[in-house]
């Protein structure tokens, strides 16, 4: 072996990246598995048509998403094209409000206001903006005060009217309830279990 021959070092440099871009290759695939929709962590969009909770597993010391027996979103069931048309809806319009200057997805984001990965699952919702809209479910809870947020202030920081038009918010709180079944390895610890004042 001769170490001062370019050849030498061009071939290990040569090797090396083939190498690599074989594990790349494999990583890739690895992660798409868990992270696409029906993945082994992301479930279909149409799990918006089950009862999502949220518990501590003691055998993986994590908070993950429970999926239940049906609970249609809006009382309707949806089929796999609807909830998908739901999906691309929403983001457009988390995109088009630009919510991530204010909130976080995933820890991704602004911290003026709260993270809504598992704000589908807020008790909150129950405890204080059912009563406060005078609404029965929680989805149409979250409509009204998407659609109304000046009307329903929230502690020190108001959410500003986006207006969000009813059809707009009803593919926001689809999106958000599927966002809540993403298991995603106990983040946020404990959510839930907090005083709903404190987030």
């Amino acid at each position: 072996m001769n170490f001062h021959d370019p050849l030498f070092w061009r071939a290990g440099a040569v090797s090396t990246t083939l190498v690599m871009l074989v594990v790349l290759a494999f990583l890739s695939v690895d992660s798409w598995s868990y992270i696409r929709a029906g993945g082994k962590n992301v479930p279909d969009y149409d799990v918006i048509n089950h009862e999502i909770g949220y518990q501590y597993d003691w055998n993986r010391a994590a908070d993950v998403p429970v999926i239940g027996g049906e609970q249609p979103l809006f009382g309707q069931k949806v089929t796999r094209e609807q909830a998908d048309a739901l999906m691309t809806q929403g983001k457009l319009v988390i995109q088009s409000r630009n919510c991530m200057n204010c909130h976080t997805f995933f820890g991704n984001g602004a911290y003026y206001g709260p993270d809504l990965t598992k704000s589908w699952l807020d008790p909150a919702w129950q405890q204080i903006w059912m009563p406060a809209t005078g609404k029965t479910t929680r989805e149409e809870a979250m409509v009204e005060f998407l659609m109304h947020p000046d009307k329903y202030p929230s502690w020190q920081r108001r959410m500003p009217n986006l207006k969000i038009s009813e059809d707009e918010a009803r593919a926001l709180v689809a999106y958000l309830k599927w966002l809540s079944a993403i298991d995603t390895n106990g983040f946020p610890s404990a959510f839930g279990r907090r005083d709903p004042g404190a987030h």
